[in-house]
């Protein structure tokens, strides 16, 4: 796992996100070598980890981009070949990332 991957892992982790899992997708024709996704309890909580995921790609230097910062269920932070979802609940069961780059 490459150092800016485990740092937002740790960030998250240290938000209490939940259910964190990191996807390797080098090499399989996606916009990102990396995504990481993780589930947040309530929109405050959400908001907290999108801020949290964030600073440490702002910190890395990446340039940082935030999406459906108003969505209740779903936000992505595109940091260039990594990309961080914070899901709801009701947003990680329906999306179902996990299941899609399985295949």
């Amino acid at each position: 796992m490459s150092e800016i991957i485990s740092h937002i892992t740790e960030a998250l982790e240290a938000k209490n996100g939940e259910d964190i899992l990191t996807l390797d997708l080098k090499g399989r024709g996606s916009l990102a070598d990396s995504f990481v996704l993780v589930t947040g309890n309530s929109e405050v909580h959400m908001k907290t980890l999108t801020d949290a995921a964030e600073e440490v790609l702002l910190r890395e230097g990446r340039k940082c981009k935030v999406e459906g910062g108003e969505s209740s269920n779903w936000r992505l932070l595109d940091g260039g070949d990594v990309v961080v979802h914070v899901f709801s609940h009701k947003g990680r069961d329906f999306y179902r990332l996990e299941r899609l780059w399985e295949e």
